[in-house]
């Protein structure tokens, strides 16, 4: 088992990104499609929930028993009000906060990548399946905000 493709994808997500969304118009970013719908700085703070429950997942699948880790999104983001957030703050969080994500990742052993964990559904999957999909997860936002 082998995340480091992930990794690296990760590491230049963080510095090729930045640069793209801090050159969005801020009425862009801010600009919800519909009431129910989020804005790119709320999809940009999702990112940052993400990597927070993420980090968790990503230390507690190593720690403990196949734990089950969720949250609820849309509450995190309707509490947070990233749209009141500068940008410049959600970009600079949403790097560093996945930098250090990377560097937990590099230092992870590969035998635990094999250790379960489960969400919601209550479903288990590998540690390696979910930095993969973190990645992946992170990725689908991030085209919603920018082209790249």
């Amino acid at each position: 088992m082998d995340i480091n493709a992930s990794i690296d994808r990760l590491i230049w997500l963080c510095h090729h990104i930045p640069a793209l969304i801090e050159a969005t118009p801020v009425t862009e970013l801010e600009n919800k499609p519909a009431p129910d719908k989020w804005s790119k700085k709320e999809l940009l703070g999702h990112l940052i929930d993400s990597a927070a429950n993420n980090h968790q997942r990503f230390i507690r699948i190593q720690s403990e028993h196949e734990p089950v880790i969720f949250y609820n999104q849309n509450e995190w983001v309707g509490l947070s009000k990233y749209n009141e957030i500068a940008t410049e703050q959600l970009v600079a969080t949403w790097k560093n906060y996945n930098l250090h994500l990377a560097a937990i990742a590099k230092a992870i052993p590969a035998s635990n990548l094999a250790r379960n964990g489960a969400g919601r559904d209550g479903q288990k999957h590998t540690l390696k399946w979910y930095f993969d999909d973190y990645v992946d997860h992170m990725e689908h936002h991030l085209h919603q905000i920018v082209a790249y």
